[in-house]
């Protein structure tokens, strides 16, 4: 019989925790394989959701950890800062680890059953593209017509519930991702101020050796953390906050009208992240 393995990847994210809420409770009878691809660089938020999601499934999550860190790459690099044209934190941190694991099953022949947190109102969203004949894609909550507020119903019944840093964030992955807006460079700095301090740090030695991009489109982290510009982009936030709050429709028959981070931060999940990091 040929030989198979069911892999789910987590990312520290609410779809991809549903995800794997959903296919315990739905097909409890799949051996899957949770994995987390860790770059060393997450919140401290993302390990304890991990933990509790863990305990929830009753089945290890696996880590894996890339052979070579983040200041390896970024010294390969030039020391020219990830951003949203050159990807290599991801492809480096995330997509190489999980490509090793996999190869040896993948080369000699077992059939990699992939299943990916990617909702039913993403219709135009993709998820990970097989590299390998082997390697099969499938998408359990765009199938099941599980939408934005399916997944916080699944977390919410579950009692696994969201990860802390939704409280201040609008996306998982890494602590300087550079996905963040303005506002949530803030907040890191506010939250956990050693982890922006180590952001500041990686910035200042890019932009010494030439790199054209800082963590923040325009401006530098220390420029960005000046009191006076901290609170313009506090008044800027609070202003689009109000302004997303009275153009958003509210349904009178849903149950599901909180308001949520997304809302907040006004994002566009289609056109912004990367599923490997952000689902």
């Amino acid at each position: 019989m040929k030989k198979e393995r069911h892999i789910l990847g987590l990312s520290g994210g609410r779809d991809s925790a549903a995800l794997a809420v959903f296919m315990r409770q739905n097909r409890p009878e799949l051996p899957l394989e949770y994995f987390f691809t860790d770059t060393g660089k997450e919140l401290p938020e993302v390990y304890s959701f991990l933990d509790k999601l863990e305990g929830f499934l009753g089945r290890p999550i696996q880590r894996l950890n890339p052979d070579r860190d983040f200041d390896f790459w970024l010294d390969e690099y030039g020391n020219f800062l990830p951003s949203p044209r050159t990807r290599w934190c991801t492809r480096q941190l995330k997509l190489r680890p999980l490509e090793h694991w996999l190869r040896g099953d993948l080369d000699t022949g077992t059939t990699v059953h992939s299943y990916v947190a990617i909702r039913a109102d993403e219709p135009s969203r993709e998820g990970y593209q097989a590299t390998h004949p082997n390697m099969l894609v499938h998408f359990p909550l765009r199938e099941a017509g599980i939408d934005r507020a399916g997944v916080l119903e699944i977390l919410d019944l579950s009692d696994v519930g969201e990860p802390e840093y939704y409280k201040w964030r609008s996306r998982s992955g890494c602590t300087f991702c550079f996905y963040q807006q303005k506002i949530e460079w803030v907040r890191l700095f506010e939250h956990h101020p050693e982890r922006f301090a180590e952001a500041v740090d990686y910035e200042k030695t890019a932009l010494k050796d030439g790199s054209p991009f800082t963590w923040s489109q325009g401006e530098s982290l220390t420029e960005l953390i000046a009191p006076a510009r901290v609170g313009q982009i506090k008044a800027d936030y609070e202003k689009r906050r109000e302004r997303l709050r009275r153009n958003r429709r509210i349904n009178p028959l849903s149950a599901n009208n909180a308001e949520t981070v997304d809302d907040i931060y006004g994002i566009d999940e289609a056109s912004s992240s990367c599923v490997i990091c952000h689902k």
